[in-house]
Parts: structure tokens; C-alpha cells; sequence
């Protein structure tokens, strides 16, 4: 079976300021690039076997079915809608934050 991946808009504007951060803070667009790539296909990965990555253990989300992919230093956080035969991308976000904050400041 394959799944069909999709971004909420708060993921989108994590690569969007993952990407910026990286090329213009730093100024090393270069790494900017190759880490969207490394993260694109990460994530295109998930149509195939998205249950294989853990569930994220902290609550409320082990019990939504929030699962995390680790990238490099980052986490992309998504869950899978099983009879839509949907991946849903929620955050994606560096590992060294807080991330129960951030994922409790996430509208989805």
C-alpha cells in the first residue's frame, strides 16, 4: 500500500525557517539545501512504511499516534491516517528545542 504525504501549513513554514535560518543566519546555503533534500527524502520515505518510526512517548501525543522521524539534529513529527492512507506531517523542528512546547503551541 502507498500513502499519500501531506504537509500542514506549520510544517511548510518549518522548512521555509529551518532553510532561511541555515542559508542566510549561518550563511551556508549550500547546507541549507542538502539538509531540505536529506529531509524531502526522508519523508517521501514515509509512504511506504509509516508505522515503522516510534511513537513520540510524552502525552497527549503518544495517544494521538504521533510518530517522529529523526533527520540529522532534526524531528519531523507526523501521523498516519490509516483508512485515508494518509501521512500527515505536523512539525518539523530542530531537536535541541523544547519540543513539548512547541508541539503544544501547534494549531493541528
Amino acid at each position: 500500500m502507498s500513502y499519500k504525504i501531506v504537509y500542514t501549513e506549520e510544517a511548510e513554514q518549518d522548512l521555509v525557517d529551518v532553510y532561511r535560518y541555515i542559508a542566510m543566519d549561518l550563511l551556508v546555503p549550500e547546507t541549507a539545501k542538502n539538509l531540505m533534500d536529506r529531509i524531502m527524502d526522508a519523508v517521501k520515505g514515509l509512504n511506504g512504511l509509516p508505522l515503522r518510526h516510534k511513537l513520540y512517548q510524552n502525552e497527549p501525543w503518544h495517544s494521538k499516534g504521533l510518530r517522529v522521524l529523526p533527520i540529522d539534529n532534526y524531528l519531523v513529527f507526523y501521523t498516519v491516517l490509516e483508512e485515508e492512507s494518509k501521512v500527515v506531517v505536523i512539525r518539523i523542528m530542530y531537536a535541541g528545542r523544547n519540543i513539548d512546547l512547541q508541539l503544544s503551541n501547534t494549531k493541528t
